[in-house]
């Protein structure tokens, strides 16, 4: 038997604002229907964004568990910086109190739904 990782499905109360955040970051095509946005990039599985009315965000690292994450690779730390920001992300630390040492290196941030994930030296 063969198991294979087919979408990472996240909730979020707004769901434009975080599949638009998803969709600047990672690139690809967006399928949407009223409950789910279904993104589809090159190299991952399927990452779907599902209407969650009542979702409240983690309060990570201060607060309640991450609940999952995404680590993501950059060979371009600063420019990716940059992209997160610009799409509506946020730091959860700053760019200067990265976590670890070279070359796993990690920045924390957060989708605008308050999911925590990192950027890590490719």
């Amino acid at each position: 038997m063969n198991v294979s990782l087919m979408s990472l499905i996240i909730e979020a109360a707004d769901l434009e604002s975080e599949s638009a955040f998803w969709h600047r970051l990672l690139g690809g095509s967006i399928t949407k229907t009223p409950a789910h946005h279904f993104l589809q990039t090159d190299g991952f599985p399927v990452v779907v964004i599902q209407h969650a009315p009542g979702h409240e965000p983690p309060q990570w690292p201060d607060g309640t568990s991450q609940q999952m994450h995404f680590d993501l690779a950059t060979d371009d730390a600063k420019t990716a910086d940059k992209r997160v920001l610009d799409a509506g992300g946020r730091r959860l630390q700053p760019t200067d109190d990265a976590v670890g040492s070279a070359p796993r290196t990690s920045r924390v941030y957060a989708s605008p739904a308050g999911h925590p994930f990192c950027l890590r030296a490719a």
